[in-house]
């Protein structure tokens, strides 16, 4: 059983979830001020993945309380090629004032070394960064804006078991995207068949987590289609966070699980074909990998194991017994560890 949210606030006076399960959008409200739990503790982020077939950037500006973090990923596919660089200042407890809400409020992440804003201009999302000697000797530019197509997101409201600890988070498919990037100076153009996906996350997080997520964004035959899909962390008993978006409709799923290739040896293959499927059969996806962007962040204490795969999908969802097809949809999934 999948609960849908209700409107109110997200927390109660004790600092715990009031209702856990979905919703197509921002219905509970989130305030920092409304957590009971160690201030250390929560961790807040805007991520925006906007990419294609030949290339993609990735972008965070995350809050995590004891660190706070800006990061740009460039991603060329066809040279199967990327680079990842970050800026981390510590004690930030809030302090880069990441908005309550995904449809209001700016996000900046700016010092000498690094330049990224999230800022709403005309009911578009309007993305600048200025990253200087990001490849080499070479500085990055981007100026992209992301226009939604979907009345609908993902949106899940997920407890833990421990007091006070929670996720809130929205996944906003298929933002359509105009603009470019330029590294040193290469041009790339982000307008034509183009699209986007903001995660946001708002929460109290438990120390150790592995999750497992994939997003996917694109056209096929005519039509945007897109999905959501992903599982591992919190009590998920409440609702999933796996939604179908094609054209102008979400659609609503149970469970999936990933199976990722194994080599000889019983480790995961990143690069080898993964299946999505589900209990139900309602979801048989397989994911071709094209690029593994890994990184494994270690300080003892902290860690953060990450491989996040671009590739393509092709496969099926079974929506009111009607089976949609697609092949070659780019987008990505990813495996991700933490110790944090």
């Amino acid at each position: 059983m999948q609960n849908k949210l209700s409107n109110g606030p997200l927390l109660d006076d004790n600092g715990e979830l009031i209702e856990a399960g979905y919703a197509f959008s921002l219905v509970r409200e989130y305030n920092r001020q409304s957590i009971k739990a160690k201030k250390s503790r929560i961790k807040e982020w805007d991520y925006y993945y906007i990419g294609n077939s030949k290339y993609g950037i990735a972008l965070t500006i995350a809050d995590n309380s004891y660190m706070g973090m800006g990061s740009v990923s460039f991603l060329d596919f066809e040279n199967k090629k990327d680079i990842t660089k970050s800026k981390i200042i510590f004690f930030t407890n809030g302090k880069l004032d990441l908005p309550h809400s995904s449809i209001e409020g700016d996000v900046f992440f700016k010092n000498k070394k690094v330049d990224i804003s999230f800022v709403f201009e005309n009911g578009k999302r309007h993305i600048k960064v200025f990253y200087p000697k990001f490849a080499d000797k070479e500085d990055l530019r981007a100026d992209l804006y992301l226009e939604e197509t979907n009345h609908d997101s993902m949106v899940i409201a997920t407890p833990f078991k421990k007091s006070k600890h929670f996720y809130y988070n929205q996944k906003i498919n298929l933002l359509k995207s105009a603009g470019y990037v330029k590294v040193g100076e290469k041009f790339y153009d982000f307008n034509e068949n183009t699209f986007g996906v903001l995660d946001w996350g708002r929460g109290v997080w438990t120390y150790s987590n592995t999750w497992y997520w994939s997003s996917m964004n694109g056209t096929y035959k005519g039509g945007r289609i897109g999905f959501n899909l992903g599982y591992g962390f919190g009590d998920t008993s409440n609702a999933s966070e796996n939604m179908f978006f094609f054209n102008d409709k979400a659609f609503k799923f149970d469970d999936v699980t990933f199976k990722i290739s194994q080599d000889e040896k019983g480790h995961d293959d990143y690069l080898k074909p993964w299946k999505m499927i589900s209990e139900s059969k309602d979801i048989n996806i397989t994911f071709t990998p094209v690029l593994n962007r890994h990184a494994n962040m270690n300080l003892l204490i902290l860690q953060s194991l990450q491989n996040q795969v671009f590739g393509t999908f092709s496969g099926y969802v079974l929506i009111d017994g009607k089976q949609i097809y697609f092949e070659d949809v780019p987008g990505f999934a990813e495996k991700v560890k933490n110790r944090w």
